[in-house]
């Protein structure tokens, strides 16, 4: 049975990461787009990463266009739209399918560990939210109406697990 650490990412500049490299944090792991109802969450989520960044949370925003086209632009329209228009600090990965049989192996991998309503693997839509504990387990999964700042405290008790 893999565990989280077992994955990899490619970040929006095409680097690969392990996520191996996170053990001991505590990981916000949340797919996005640049031109959804949602996308102003950005901020919200720039304002977690820098209020517990410092004390070991990491914000992983994932691009995908899966839902409505939301996010067609190039890795590095996105970077730049983050960038400009939300301050975003928060490492961003490469675009990634979370659905269908091309689905990221990562979100593969949390839909199984936290199924949404009623059982459901699939995700909904644009900023569905998965909070991973220091021990790399999922804690919980957020619906994409969850708003950002709801989650501190649910982060907060798992920095301090």
């Amino acid at each position: 049975m893999p565990a989280i650490y077992d994955f990899e990412a490619k970040t929006i500049n095409d680097a690969t990461v392990p996520l191996a490299g996170y053990q001991g944090k505590v990981l916000l792991i949340v797919n996005t787009a640049s031109a959804c109802g949602f996308t102003p969450q950005f901020g919200g989520l720039e304002e977690l990463h820098k209020a517990f960044g410092d004390k070991g949370l990491v914000v992983l925003g994932f691009p995908c266009n899966q839902f409505g086209a939301q996010d067609p632009g190039s890795n590095d329209e996105i970077a730049s739209f983050c960038q400009l228009n939300y301050g975003v600090s928060f490492p961003m990965m490469g675009k990634v399918n979370v659905n269908g049989v091309d689905a990221d192996p990562l979100f593969k991998w949390l839909t199984a560990e936290a199924p949404g309503l009623l059982g459901s693997k699939a995700i909904k839509w644009n900023f569905t939210k998965f909070l991973v504990g220091k021990d790399g387990a999922v804690i919980r999964r957020y619906a994409p109406q969850d708003a950002p700042k709801g989650l501190a405290r649910d982060i907060e008790a798992a920095l301090n697990a």
